[in-house]
């Protein structure tokens, strides 16, 4: 789960288990961080998510999922920059060891990330 700022370079990352929703990761990664707007795919339509970003004031650029009973209006014109963080994740990829998790371990896992994640941005 990565929260990338608004020119695609990483804020901040938290590690779930492969079995757990990427909605479960969401609230400790944007605790006490200030945004104006949240992009993200239609897997993070959740009620209270939705009611978190609109308590902080920030606006939700987030698709509704295909089953809401009433549609809510998104910025679609904002939600073609989410492909920022599919770049991201693309570019993340291309380290193999990101990739395939070579690591075994949590703790170094996330180190590499940060390192990648640095590697990144200073190109």
């Amino acid at each position: 789960m990565a929260l990338v700022d608004g020119l695609g370079n990483l804020f901040d990352f938290h590690l779930l288990p492969g079995q757990a929703h990427d909605l479960k990761g969401v609230a400790p990664l944007i605790e006490d961080v200030a945004f104006d707007a949240l992009l993200a795919d239609k897997a993070f339509d959740a009620e209270w998510l939705l009611a978190e970003l609109d308590v902080r004031g920030a606006s939700a650029v987030i698709p509704p999922k295909a089953n809401r009973t009433i549609k809510r209006h998104y910025d679609k014109h904002a939600y073609k920059w989410r492909h920022l963080v599919e770049n991201f994740f693309a570019k993340i990829k291309e380290f193999r060891a990101i990739a395939t998790r070579y690591e075994k371990t949590a703790c170094s896992y996330a180190a590499n990330w940060h390192l990648t994640a640095t590697i990144i941005a200073s190109r």
